[in-house]
């Protein structure tokens, strides 16, 4: 006998399928209610991934400024005989300069050919005396502040630098047409700018700090996502217990509770893509720490856009799953676990103790330049150390609160609101509570890598050293003169200088060629006289020569071709080295103009150095502006360099100012994820807070019991964050076998994330006003 057949009930994936897609229903079919914990959660989750999808456009932003570099001055080696010239070739030399403590990217231009290749950016080669400069410098030209610069450069600007020709939008850079820089020193002969620049591997130590710091600063957002993932939670379990009333399963139940997950997360992801967009196109008109660039050159790694794609809906899923561990969901409502049975702590020291031996074997391991960093363990010890204290805070919140009785009404109830649910107060902190541990571990670290990257010096702060090629011994009397009669410069000092190759072994001597006083300020002379010549140094010492003894004289130090010999006086006396701010070697030869010969002299003309240092007169480095636009008119290929106690590399520089950027970025994170985290608690707690105003409670009281139910879970927090923090910051030093100098880190860290807490609470005081009304009684 055949009858009708019954469709079967979906099995398998088709049934997961089914209870997913309900459950998506059910999040975007609840009403105005529903649908504010849909756009909740959707940013919260938007917020993580946009400053996600910004680290991951980091890889993109460095590759674009090297090719930027590469394009612009790849070519540029220092040797103008490895291009003949032709109608495209151009002469072309550095002039860089200062400005108020901002660096100027400068080159001057000189055409040998009626077609003369053009810089990457520039439509129109300058002519002598004109000048194609970046948008930015072109702003400061303009402006009053730029006075002084634009009576520097003292040209006529013809055109503006488009966008491929600078490193970033706020760039002051120009190119400067000139007519004599045939036969200058440091002149490159160029039919095409492009290039390879090559450097030299990073510091390990450095390397070390970039890991760490990435680290450190991508775990919180993780965990912001993941929070933002179960805002909603109290309700979402109520309407799924009505759900089992009317026949589901727990695991349809389940199923259905990650559906409703997902709608949120993949709002967020199509929000947070488009608030980086957002962010992408206003990163022009944004400048931090110096640093500027352009959107085009914002674009995130495909990998790592992928990743976050899959991770943040899987993550959703998961963080919802995770929280539902705690909740029996019957049909006749909602059975908490945790309220019956405390939170157990030897599981959530695994992570830590876990991360901490990833670490400490790795100790003494990066302290020399040629020690490598194994990055994947390092970062898992400090995920797992970091991830220790959001674990560890809900069960720490817990058994505080547990123990807590009487006080004022509004501490009363907002120890009993912690004891009813401590999980969502403890999940609204955890972020910026590991953001903080983090930064102590990194300030720490930070402290070590920077003595690590700084070369300290006792010298003046108010003196500068000033160098050049091309001289001759009269033109570096002039300057040394000009140097002198600089408004503002009290001292000055300055000689002509080149090197000699000794033929017996191979040694290069310093050879300085000045009249009598410019020696003395060298070294103790008996007595000095034209023609003579005298040696500084013991016998034997490196960079010393002997009386008699010929050098092969060379333009421009060790790497140059010798072409004239000269022999040292027999006559030559030994003298006393006399400690000068220019940093003269201590060795070598001193000279008059008459100890040379005048063929020899008529060979060095324009081939000497010139090295010499000013002092301010009060005390600033103000009137140096003056003198570099001295300089500048003089050579604007010559140098001027500030002295300071203590000199940094630019390595460190440029990783400190990129995680400055990237430290006020995370912060801005913190702020906006946890007012909307406070928002999303307050909305949950509306229908309570609404009943006890109802029945005659004072709204001062309940504001305070807020502020106090967030102030518990922030203090405890607070606390693991700086024991936690000073832990993975010793672990850290130990990498590089430093001790760490100072254990008081963590006071201006910690001071920093509390007031994060108390600026996003005072902005979540109006909404605590308005769930009070009694609007808030009303229910869908």
């Amino acid at each position: 006998m055949s009858g009708a057949s019954t469709p079967s009930a979906p099995t398998g994936p088709r049934l997961i399928w089914r209870d997913l897609v309900m459950g998506m229903r059910f999040a975007v079919s609840g009403g105005r209610q529903g649908w504010a914990r849909v756009l909740l959660t959707a940013v919260g989750v938007a917020l993580g991934v946009t400053v996600l999808l910004l680290a991951a456009s980091v890889p993109s932003i460095l590759a674009s400024q090297d090719d930027r570099a590469n394009h612009r001055g790849g070519a540029f080696s220092g040797a103008a005989s490895e291009v003949e010239r032709s109608h495209r070739s151009v002469l072309t030399v550095d002039a860089n300069t200062q400005y108020r403590g901002e660096q100027t990217y400068g080159r001057l231009l000189q055409a040998e050919g009626d077609s003369p290749a053009r810089p990457p950016g520039v439509e129109q080669f300058p002519r002598p005396g004109e000048m194609v400069v970046s948008p930015e410098l072109k702003r400061l030209l303009d402006s009053s502040e730029g006075a002084a610069l634009r009576d520097r450069l003292d040209g006529k600007v013809i055109g503006t630098i488009a966008d491929e020709g600078l490193l970033g939008p706020s760039e002051l850079a120009f190119y400067k047409g000139a007519d004599d820089l045939d036969g200058k020193p440091q002149t490159d002969r160029v039919e095409d700018y492009s290039g390879t620049i090559t450097s030299g591997p990073m510091d390990p130590v450095l390397v070390l700090l970039v890991v760490v710091a990435c680290a450190i600063l991508v775990l919180p957002v993780a965990v912001f996502i993941a929070t933002a993932a179960r805002f909603g939670g109290e309700r979402r379990d109520a309407r799924l217990a009505a759900l089992r009333l009317v026949g589901a399963d727990v695991p349809m139940a389940r199923r259905m509770a990650a559906g409703e997950s997902l709608v949120g997360a993949l709002l967020g992801l199509l929000l947070g893509g488009v608030l980086f967009l957002v962010a992408r196109s206003l990163l022009s008109s944004v400048e931090l720490m110096r640093i500027s660039v352009f959107p085009v050159d914002v674009l995130p790694a495909l990998p790592l856009t992928l990743l976050i794609c899959v991770m943040v809906p899987v993550g959703a899923v998961l963080a919802t799953q995770v929280a539902m561990r705690g909740v029996a969901i019957e049909p006749l409502g909602l059975v908490r676990h945790h309220g019956t049975r405390p939170r157990r702590m030897w599981w959530r020291l695994v992570p830590p103790v876990l991360g901490l031996l990833l670490l400490l074997p790795l100790a003494g391991t990066v302290t020399d330049s040629d020690a490598s960093v194994n990055e994947v363990q390092v970062v898992s010890g400090v995920v797992l150390l970091l991830g220790g204290v959001s674990l560890l805070l809900p069960w720490l919140v817990e058994r505080v609160v547990g123990r807590l009785r009487g006080g004022p009404l509004p501490w009363q109830l907002a120890v009993r609101r912690l004891q009813l649910s401590s999980g969502n107060a403890s999940r609204a902190v955890s972020g910026i509570t590991i953001a903080v541990a983090g930064a102590i571990a990194l300030q720490m670290l930070f402290g070590a890598v920077e003595e690590h990257s700084t070369e300290t010096r006792r010298v003046d702060k108010t003196e500068a050293r000033v160098s050049g090629q091309g001289f001759s011994v009269d033109r570096a009397e002039k300057l040394r003169s000009d140097l002198r009669a600089t408004d503002g410069i009290r001292r000055a000092q300055g000689y002509a200088a080149v090197y000699g190759e000794a033929k017996a072994d191979e040694e290069y001597v310093q050879v300085v060629v000045a009249d009598c006083a410019t020696l003395r300020e060298l070294a103790k002379l008996p007595n000095c006289r034209d023609g003579q010549a005298f040696l500084r140094g013991e016998p034997g010492e490196e960079g010393n020569a002997k009386p008699g003894q010929k050098l092969k004289l060379e333009e421009s130090g060790p790497n140059g071709q010798a072409e004239k010999t000269w022999q040292v006086p027999a006559s030559a006396e030994r003298v006393a080295h006399r400690d000068s701010p220019a940093e003269s070697e201590e060795t070598g030869v001193l000279a008059t103009p008459g100890a040379l010969e005048p063929s020899t002299m008529a060979f060095l003309d324009k081939k000497f150095r010139f090295e010499g240092w000013v002092q301010t007169e009060d005390g600033t480095m103000a009137p140096l502006e003056e003198l570099r636009t001295a300089l500048f008119r003089a050579d604007p290929s010559m140098s001027l360099f500030e002295t300071r106690d203590e000199t940094v590399s630019d390595d460190f520089v440029s990783i400190s100012r990129a995680l400055t950027v990237a430290a006020i970025g995370v912060l801005l994170l913190i702020g906006a994820s946890m007012l909307v985290t406070t928002v999303e608690q307050l909305r949950d707690r509306r229908r309570e807070l609404s009943v006890l105003v109802a029945f005659g409670t004072r709204r001062g009281t309940l504001g305070a019991s807020v502020l106090w139910s967030t102030a518990i879970p922030v203090l405890l927090g607070m606390g693991l964050a700086v024991l936690f923090g000073l832990g993975l910051g010793w672990a850290l030093l130990r990498l590089l076998s430093v001790r760490a100098g100072d254990w008081l880190v963590f006071l201006p860290v910690t001071a920093a994330g509390v007031g994060v807490i108390a600026l996003v609470t005072a902005l979540s005081m109006p909404f605590l006003w308005r769930v009070m009304r009694a609007e808030g009684l009303r229910t869908e």
